[in-house]
């Protein structure tokens, strides 16, 4: 009797170690499903991180046009003339964390805003490494004689400022 229970233990033992694991099939049937499911969600998040880049810097945009007018009607307070400043930036209280106020081309950095002072653009360098600008129109500035453009910021245009 012991013999055979011998048997019966090493036959058992033989059966467990076999069904430890996956088979080839089932581990290439895995990889394909996450394949596709890479394939249609890379995509999808990508638009969503270009449609939350745009929706930050018409954000920004937004708050410099705000700062324009601002900064307008307080010279018209002061001086009896409504004027922009030369640099977009300075109507703002506070310029966005990236703005870099050192540069005068173009943004070169992820995230980073600048005002490129040859061009008159605003120019920001989103995440994935585009540069998008925005024409900036301060008006004319001469003694006694400033006139205020109808839109100080144009639309935004990809690339870099021309």
């Amino acid at each position: 009797m012991p013999h055979n229970l011998n048997k019966e233990i090493k036959k058992e033992f033989k059966m467990k170690n076999t069904n430890k694991g996956f088979t080839l099939i089932e581990l290439i049937m895995v990889t394909i499903i996450l394949g596709i499911l890479a394939a249609v969600a890379i995509p999808r998040y990508m638009t969503t991180v270009e449609k939350a880049e745009e929706a930050a810097e018409e954000a920004t945009i937004s708050a410099i046009r705000a700062g324009l007018e601002s900064f307008a009607t307080e010279q018209m307070m002061e001086h009896g003339r409504r004027e922009h400043p030369l640099n977009p930036w300075t109507a703002l209280e506070t310029p966005p964390a990236k703005y870099n106020s050192s540069s005068v081309v173009d943004a070169v950095a992820d995230g980073e805003w600048t005002f490129n002072s040859d061009k008159s653009t605003i120019t920001h360098m989103r995440n994935d490494n585009t540069v998008h600008h925005w024409d900036y129109d301060s008006g004319t500035h001469t003694d006694g004689s400033e006139a205020l453009a109808n839109i100080p910021i144009g639309t935004r245009s990809a690339g870099a400022s021309n």
